[in-house]
């Protein structure tokens, strides 16, 4: 979903942020959150499931299927 943000006060707002963003309601209800400017890392208390060396072997399995026949398959599903 697209909103689109008219209020100039708001817009500076949300462009000056850079960490995650809590949009609320008067009542002060987050009703979204958003990150500005991802940096790149982990949330700060997020971590992987898996260590450096896991990921290296993860990275070097070749397989599966592929793209296309996984593309007709959910094409098929319609």
């Amino acid at each position: 979903m697209k909103i689109v943000i008219s209020d100039p006060h708001l817009l500076a707002q949300l462009a000056s942020a850079n960490d995650i963003v809590e949009i609320a309601d008067p009542s002060g209800r987050v009703i979204a959150r958003t990150i500005n400017n991802w940096p790149g890392k982990l949330p700060e208390g997020v971590k992987i499931p898996w260590t450096e060396e896991e990921m290296t072997e993860l990275s070097k399995q070749r397989g599966g299927r592929p793209l296309a026949d996984i593309i007709r398959d959910l094409e098929g599903r319609k």
